[in-house]
């Protein structure tokens, strides 16, 4: 991660999350934001890490994260916050959130968790992947009656190890738009909206272990 955008109201909050991001991702450079307004502006230079407050004094920070995943879906969107309900995990994931930290953790946990994602590991707060795995377990399809095919499981596995759609097209040998076709089929069969879920349903199917020994 080289360039990392961070969206905080708070002035102290944001510098310490600053920290955290360097501290993760030595020798990156940071760019603060204090309101949406300056955030959107800000994401024009397309970082590579968005670190995102939720509630903000002049909107919300899902617009940062809407904006970000149109204009450049290479960024990793992270929501920073203290709002751990469903009603915000849901919405964040949804729109394709790729982890969700809660700011109340220790700053040691946030740095370790952070720096998960350069090893294809979604961002997540220990109770926030609990709520994504009891969402799924009362919710979400039966896996045993998901009909992934061979190349669907196979470009589910390289994004579950955080390959982007341009890596896992070269690694298949196949076009970046068929990834994309194959992709938007697995979230349908799944149920699923984000590459945060897609990493946690490879795990439950067994892939990401798979991909460690080269079948990937």
């Amino acid at each position: 991660m080289k360039r990392i955008l961070i969206l905080e109201d708070v002035a102290e909050t944001r510098r310490w999350l600053s920290q955290i991001a360097c501290a993760a991702f030595p020798g990156a450079s940071v760019v603060e934001a204090d309101n949406l307004r300056a955030g959107l502006a800000a994401a024009n230079d397309a970082p590579d890490l968005a670190l995102i407050d939720l509630r903000l004094p002049d909107g919300s920070g899902l617009e940062l994260l809407r904006l970000l995943q149109s204009r450049s879906p290479q960024t990793v969107c992270v929501i920073t916050t203290v709002m751990g309900d469903d009603a915000n995990v849901v919405a964040a994931l949804s729109q394709g959130a790729e982890g969700y930290l809660l700011k109340d953790q220790d700053e040691a946990v946030l740095i370790y968790q952070l720096g998960q994602i350069s090893h294809g590991i979604p961002a997540l707060s220990p109770v926030i992947a609990r709520r994504i795995m009891n969402h799924f377990r009362d919710t979400g399809p039966v896996i045993d009656e998901v009909q992934l095919t061979r190349r669907e499981t196979d470009v589910l596995a390289l994004i579950a190890r955080g390959l982007r759609n341009a890596e896992v097209a070269a690694e298949l040998d196949i076009a970046e738009n068929t990834v994309s076709g194959y992709i938007k089929e697995i979230y349908r069969k799944l149920g699923i909206s984000s590459r945060a879920e897609a990493s946690w349903h490879a795990t439950r199917l067994g892939l990401r272990a798979q991909a460690k020994d080269g079948d990937g």
